[in-house]
């Protein structure tokens, strides 16, 4: 994060937020700060700095999206990012999160919901690829980098070898037309005083492509141990009721699930040893069972869980 961003990005907020009221003395909390994304709340309002190497066109059009589908995305509350310290800025309203403390109460019936709602939804305007498989390819990418000889490297390149071509981000998506998310998980959820229920947030990896993607880290989690077969239940059941296209509304899922699945595992993975190596510390007991998941998938044929 470029050293400045934060304070610019925090007194760019306070102004945005208090138009009329320069003397407003709300506290200003930091709810993100990395590399691609410093995200800072005042009062009501959210601003979001994205990467840095955000597309304004790409970005623009898929706050669009949000704006036009706001029973299902938290809509924007300006239709175009602005610019501040050369990144994209944009701006929304304050939401509570799912409670990262209350396992209890995750809300996967009211994901799933949303999840498949999104998946029925003819985009409402011109939206690029979603951005899942690209990051999952980028994950590895900074792996092969950072730490190429770490004994966890191996089962997890591996495992990401043996994919299909489209899951490595180096072929077409086999499907073009369905809105996703791109990247689920239930940080991306937030309750909103205006409406009535959860929303998904975060726009960044929007667009057309494989639905099966917005479904993959529950279900790796699962297939990894780290989901209960409940929830996982509850969810699946929830997406098919609700009439989400990513899978039958009956039988086997792992037929459309397993492969990316498999990638979102990988990547994960990647992310974890990757943060390790950087810190100088071994593996923590969840990222082992990622890269021990990655090792059993070479002895699982493709669509069935790698557990």
């Amino acid at each position: 994060m470029t050293p400045d961003l934060l304070p610019a990005l925090t007194a760019h907020l306070k102004a945005t937020a208090h138009t009329s009221d320069r003397t407003c003395h709300c506290p200003t909390t930091t709810l993100a700060a990395r590399e691609d994304a410093t995200v800072v709340r005042h009062a009501g309002t959210v601003a979001k700095a994205h990467a840095p190497d955000a597309d304004p066109t790409e970005l623009t059009r898929r706050l669009t999206v949000a704006t036009r589908l706001p029973g299902t995305l938290l809509a924007p509350l300006t239709p175009a990012p602005t610019e501040l310290r050369g990144r994209l800025v944009t701006h929304w309203p304050y939401g509570t999160p799912v409670d990262p403390d209350d396992p209890d109460a995750a809300p996967w019936e009211a994901a799933a919901t949303l999840l498949a709602h999104l998946h029925r939804t003819p985009a409402p305007t011109a939206v690029p690829p979603m951005r899942g498989p690209a990051k999952a390819a980028r994950a590895i990418e900074l792996l092969r980098a950072a730490a190429p000889h770490h004994p966890a490297a191996t089962p997890v390149l591996d495992a990401w070898s043996a994919l299909p071509s489209w899951a490595r981000d180096e072929a077409p998506m086999p499907d073009a037309t369905t809105l996703c998310h791109g990247d689920f998980h239930l940080g991306q959820l937030i309750r909103h005083p205006e409406h009535d229920g959860w929303l998904l947030i975060d726009v960044d990896d929007l667009g057309t492509g494989v639905p099966e993607w917005d479904l993959a880290r529950p279900a790796a989690w699962y297939a990894c141990g780290l989901l209960a077969p409940d929830e996982w239940h509850r969810f699946l059941t929830a997406y098919r009721a609700a009439g989400g296209t990513a899978v039958t509304p009956d039988g086997d899922p792992w037929t459309a699930l397993d492969v990316p699945a498999r990638a979102l595992t990988a990547q994960t993975a990647a992310r974890s040893v990757t943060k390790a190596v950087a810190a100088g510390r071994p593996l923590d007991e969840v990222e082992r069972s990622l890269v021990d998941a990655c090792a059993r998938m070479g002895s699982v044929s493709l669509s069935s869980p790698a557990s």
